[in-house]
């Protein structure tokens, strides 16, 4: 039972916050987001996965991205 409470906690320190993420944005809540991923990769064999794993690396390297909102200049600053 000690190994399977290792792999737990070392899935709970590694975890890549996707699904908190979604849920955040999409304003649900984070056990439905799961679900769904859950549910799609039962459906479509596993693909959602490697979709997941791609969230997971871009959220993780996102500073080398964008997606920062820049602040648009107003016409009384032109």
């Amino acid at each position: 039972m000690k190994t399977i409470q290792k792999i737990a906690f070392f899935f709970e320190m590694r975890s890549f916050g996707v699904c908190s993420w979604w849920a955040i944005k999409l304003g649900i809540d984070i056990s439905k987001v799961r679900l769904g991923f859950i549910y799609a990769s039962c459906i479509a064999l596993g693909s959602p996965l490697i979709l997941y794993l791609a969230m997971a690396w871009i959220l993780e390297h996102k500073h080398y991205f964008k997606f920062q909102k820049r602040r648009r200049t107003t016409i009384w600053e032109i």
